[in-house]
């Protein structure tokens, strides 16, 4: 069900929010039990949602634009009385008082938050099996990952357990997991959306954005959460267009820039086939197809998990035992109760990172490793710019390959890590992403466009994306 279709459901009368709601949840009663998405029920918030949006129907009121819409939300936001974990043990009970600010704008939008999905421990993973709670299983074939860290929102759209789902993107979270699970996801430029109330694994890198079934759900959802908040210092104070009106603008003489480096050694060739075709298509509709050169593309990975764990060995130094989280018991003393907590309530990963970013940061070493990195950012952003001077987006895949199985590459952190190739670029840069299915294997499973922005313009990539929609296939 699109956003469309659920909204004039209820603003009809052919259907109750409520009911909606209800359907939502038989739905997640009925898979999700195969699936995990979710990780806690919030149904007696959504219900009264739900009541509120009826009551305005009944009285013929105006409705908001996401009226009675079933949505899920990814466990690393927080939500007033909604437990709240980021798939982690340290924060197993915690409940927090306040909503994240894209929460918010959902709710005062008409939304219905069905629960919290499923994720990575802190966001950080590539395909869901780092969750404290279990890993999450992909629609489309549930002996395989559905990508991370946001695998459980992706899941939860393409198993039709929510209309739309938020996630998070720190290194491609958002997008990977849509291109696993086939489903639209898109990363907003930085600062576009507030990350007020979104836990913090980089807070340089960290971004929010819907997960979705088409370009233009995506562009509704995008509209409602976007804009300048005083609560985060971040957030830009950038105008925010109608974002659902940009899709039925023109996209003949777009210039496509297809750079040759993603499309060079590890591409699964079906994935470069699906990709190939979908590019050819949207010269089909006018675009102009350029070959582009980003020539520091290479250094992107080890760029990337030297600013991503240097920044998260800061901001987890928090979860102490002291002011909330787990607290281990029976400790000799402070140091010793520091030393249980963190050991028992973080996972391997999680440990894994926090070891490599304290190490970049440590005396004697960060001139070598994390001041180094940012300079490498600073080229990778000069090729953007560079190139953005004489194409208006990007065409790449998502991912290198398909997605693979579970357990596959659990004990070669380096292989899950490569599997992030395509898309850490983006959060490095800053600059707006988006996901797009663009076919199937012969295994029938999902392959990812990755479609890439200016600053800011995320008007033209969700154009780009609405428009190859309306031609993958022959049919809208």
């Amino acid at each position: 069900m699109t956003i469309a279709a659920a909204r004039s459901a209820v603003a009809e009368r052919n259907m109750s929010a409520q009911a909606l709601a209800e359907s939502y949840y038989d739905a997640i009663h009925g898979v999700d039990g195969e699936i995990h998405a979710y990780l806690s029920i919030c149904r007696e918030r959504a219900l009264a949602k739900a009541a509120e949006i009826d009551q305005l129907a009944e009285q013929g009121a105006p409705l908001p634009p996401l009226a009675g819409v079933p949505v899920g939300i990814k466990d690393v936001m927080v939500t007033r009385g909604v437990r709240t974990t980021a798939g982690s043990k340290v924060l197993e009970n915690f409940v927090p008082l306040y909503d994240c600010t894209a929460v918010a704008k959902l709710e005062a939008a008409g939304a219905v938050i069905l629960g919290k999905t499923n994720c990575d421990e802190y966001a950080m993973g590539s395909s869901n099996e780092n969750s404290a709670y279990g890993p999450v299983r992909n629609p489309r074939d549930l002996a395989r990952v559905p990508g991370g860290s946001s695998g459980g929102s992706a899941a939860a759209v393409a198993a039709g357990t929510a209309v739309f789902a938020l996630g998070s993107d720190t290194g491609g979270s958002i997008r990977q997991p849509a291109s696993f699970c086939g489903v639209v996801g898109l990363m907003p430029t930085y600062g576009r959306v507030s990350r007020y109330g979104l836990i913090a694994f980089a807070s340089s890198l960290d971004h929010i954005g819907p997960l979705a079934s088409s370009a233009r759900d995506a562009a509704i959802v995008l509209r409602t959460i976007a804009g300048r908040d005083p609560n985060d210092a971040t957030s830009a104070d950038v105008a925010v267009p109608d974002y659902e009106a940009e899709l039925e603008k023109p996209v003949r003489g777009k210039r496509l820039g297809v750079p040759r480096e993603y499309f060079g050694e590890g591409l699964h060739p079906e994935v470069r086939s699906a990709v190939e075709a979908a590019i050819q298509k949207l010269a089909t509709l006018g675009c102009e197809i350029v070959p582009v050169t980003l020539p520091h593309t290479s250094y992107a990975i080890p760029t990337y998990y030297v600013v991503a764990t240097a920044e998260a060995s800061s901001n987890l130094a928090r979860y102490d035992g002291v002011r909330y989280g787990h607290r281990a018991a029976a400790a000799r003393g402070l140091t010793d109760m520091y030393r249980r907590t963190r050991d028992e309530g973080f996972g391997a990963e999680v440990k894994r990172r926090i070891m490599l970013g304290t190490y970049a940061l440590s005396a004697g070493y960060y001139d070598a490793y994390y001041l180094k990195a940012q300079k490498v950012r600073t080229l990778l952003a000069s090729d953007f710019e560079q190139v953005f001077k004489q194409v208006d987006a990007i065409v790449t895949p998502t991912c290198p390959t398909p997605a693979f199985k579970l357990g596959e590459k659990a004990d070669d952190p380096l292989a899950m890590y490569l599997a992030d190739i395509y898309t850490v670029v983006a959060d490095l840069v800053g600059i707006p992403g988006l996901s797009v299915p663009c076919g199937e294997t012969r295994e029938g499973l999902p392959v990812g466009l990755q479609v890439l922005g200016k600053h800011f313009e995320e008007a033209t990539i969700l154009r780009l994306a609405h428009a190859y929609e309306q031609v993958r296939d022959g049919h809208a």
